[in-house]
């Protein structure tokens, strides 16, 4: 059966951007499999070190933005967990990552995101907001994002 996209159009697969965050996250999961032996809280500090250290790497715009974010989700939702996802600093329950941040460098946006999975309670009727962009926070966003996470984790 002959294809039916033109002989100009090519796959080109996965961008540079993709295929970092998907080594990133095979060393994710390396790491985690190392720490197996680890009792919970060694594990659960040890997540968080990589998380800072990933936010430490950041440029100077999203690493602010982190650190803030980080805190913000901490002060509202301790039991959630601080772990990298794809190479992102996210944050879990029982495993499942609720919310992460994606810097605006790691994909060459303009923005970086607050983004929330299907885990998060967010939903608000038949369509609700499930990624934020972010230039910088106010003190209203600040008190929004708390809002965010708290309703996400309830």
């Amino acid at each position: 059966m002959p294809s039916t996209k033109s002989s100009t159009e090519e796959y080109s697969g996965f961008t540079a951007e993709e295929r970092a965050a998907m080594k990133e996250h095979a060393q994710e999961q390396k790491k985690a499999a190392a720490r197996r032996g680890a009792s919970k809280a060694e594990k659960e500090a040890a997540a968080e070190q990589d998380v800072l250290a990933k936010i430490a790497e950041m440029p100077e715009a999203d690493r602010v933005l982190a650190e803030r974010i980080h805190e913000i989700i901490k002060a509202a939702a301790p039991d959630l967990a601080p772990r990298l996802w794809y190479g992102m600093p996210a944050y879990a329950r029982d495993g499942k990552v609720v919310c992460h941040f994606q810097s605006a460098e790691k994909f060459k946006s303009r923005y970086a995101t607050l983004g929330f999975s299907d885990r998060a309670a967010l939903d608000d009727g038949a369509m609700w907001p499930t990624a934020f962009a972010l230039k910088e926070l106010t003190a209203a966003d600040e008190q929004l994002v708390s809002a965010l996470v708290k309703k996400a984790c309830a």
